[in-house]
């Protein structure tokens, strides 16, 4: 019996590097008329960027929800019903997968438990991983990522958590911490449950997340992977990505760096994409589509983003704020060392704007910082009313070696270390060669000006002399004729 169940995962896999298996991948799933109708009514649904004063028309799609987000500054280029609860299906995996990344490293040895074979569904995606068997977690994230395993993800949670329900509190964590709002999980994999849900813009938070890590990208856009022989099962496992934007797939898109696909019967088709073009790195989130719609969304929307906007470096086009010409702003490495920055824009801070759109034009807000996260003050940047982005005010990097007055030994007291002075917004430091430049430069106008003063008295009161010695000697003569 097991000889014949891997025989049919051999024949399957084959089958699906030759492009003729349309049975294992959900993304082919072929729409009834009625679901086609309904994917043609929801284009007429509002998309609400369109809306938005001086922004750039996005395309109309079937999809239910969808969002394009800009990776490095989180701002929202298009938006579609971005907030709507909808069922997320396999999508759900990458934070199965980001939460793994975390929590352990890549060769440590994951048992598959009973329960991560048998309680989930025998007729949903899985790659026949046997009970006992024993993969790493690299293979298990190649297993989750490209084949889509509900299995894999099962022993993912037990081995990260203990148990899934650890795992899945996890889960509801970190989608907190990134901000989601209407995103709760109940399993590993994204089966469906009427309490199992996430929106557009949520997905696209944890997706952002998921991007700032390397090894998650790598492995989502990895064509094709295989795992080895086992403890259990001496056949390999050959994964195709089902994701079709990847290069040499269908669907292939230049730029694409990775994704997830995900498909239930109640959530329809849902596709998480990640491409980059131009120094410019966008999210996409697509739910309850139809196939091969999905990627066609996936492919208009990208296109919107890269042809209809652009990136800007703050630090080179801010000129509301400088910095320069702020004595107080000033410091060194010692008391009288020459002057350099104290405070500084931070040089990556970035804004995204329409490409008809000048920088001057986004406003600004500026909020103070307790501290607490390393900078300063933070720069918001706002265009027609929407984030587009942002930046910090950070102490220069030679701020540390600022020199301070609480370094100086109190002989008074008992310390016998100096206490370094913690920076806030309350503390101001004060470059004291710059000041006493200043002062010295007053003081010597000063005595210039006194200078000049006495010089032109004392030349006012000696030509006033000659004036009357010259009368004198004119009455002397006067008399004397």
């Amino acid at each position: 019996m097991k000889i014949l169940k891997h025989l049919f995962i051999t024949i399957t896999f084959t089958l699906t590097l030759l492009g003729l298996n349309t049975r294992v991948y959900a993304v082919n799933t072929i729409p009834t008329a009625e679901q086609k109708s309904a994917a043609e009514e929801r284009k007429f649904l509002p998309v609400e960027s369109n809306s938005w004063s001086g922004w750039p028309e996005g395309p109309a799609l079937g999809a239910e929800g969808a969002v394009l987000m800009d990776f490095n500054t989180g701002a929202i280029l298009y938006s579609k019903n971005i907030h709507e609860q909808l069922y997320p299906a396999s999508t759900t995996k990458m934070m199965t997968a980001l939460l793994t990344i975390e929590n352990t490293t890549m060769d440590e040895v994951v048992t598959f438990s009973h329960e991560a074979i048998f309680n989930v569904d025998s007729d949903s995606s899985r790659i026949g991983i046997d009970e006992g068997e024993q993969l790493t977690v690299e293979e298990c994230l190649y297993g989750l990522m490209l084949g889509s395993a509900n299995e894999v993800a099962y022993a993912l949670a037990e081995h990260v958590a203990g148990s899934l329900d650890s795992f899945v509190d996890m889960m509801n964590d970190r989608a907190v911490a990134l901000g989601c709002n209407n995103t709760h999980f109940i399993n590993a994999n994204g089966l469906p449950d009427e309490d199992h849900y996430t929106s557009p813009y949520d997905l696209a938070l944890i997706a952002r997340e998921c991007y700032k890590n390397e090894a998650f990208a790598n492995i989502s856009g990895t064509r094709t992977y295989t795992i080895g022989a086992t403890n259990i099962q001496s056949e390999e496992r050959i994964m195709d990505n089902h994701h079709l934007m990847v290069e040499g797939f269908r669907y292939q898109y230049d730029g694409f760096i990775g994704g997830k696909t995900g498909y239930t019967k109640a959530a329809r088709q849902t596709l998480v994409s990640c491409a980059e073009r131009n120094g410019i790195r966008l999210i996409c989130v697509i739910m309850k589509e139809e196939s091969p719609d999905q990627f066609l969304d996936t492919q208009k929307l990208f296109d919107y983003g890269f042809d209809s906007f652009k990136l800007v470096n703050i630090k080179e086009n801010e000129t509301r704020y400088t910095l320069d010409s702020s004595t107080f702003f000033k410091t060194d490495l010692d008391i009288m060392g020459s002057s350099s920055q104290a405070l500084v824009l931070n040089s990556e801070g970035t804004i995204i704007i329409p490409k008809g759109a000048d920088f001057k034009d986004a406003d600004v807000e500026l909020t103070y910082s307790d501290g607490s996260e390393g900078y300063v003050a933070s720069l918001n940047y706002y265009y027609s009313g929407n984030y587009v982005g942002y930046t910090t005010l950070d102490y220069a990097q030679n701020s540390d070696k600022i020199f301070e007055f609480a370094n100086i030994l109190d002989a008074a007291s008992d310390q016998t270390e100096p206490k370094i002075l913690e920076r806030n917004r309350r503390t101001v430091f004060v470059n004291i060669k710059r000041v006493i430049i200043v002062m010295a430069s007053l003081l010597a106008l000063i005595l210039f000006i006194i200078f000049v003063r006495s010089f032109i008295a004392s030349y006012s009161i000696s030509g006033y002399r000659s004036k009357l010695l010259k009368r004198k000697r004119y009455k002397k003569r006067k008399r004397n004729l």
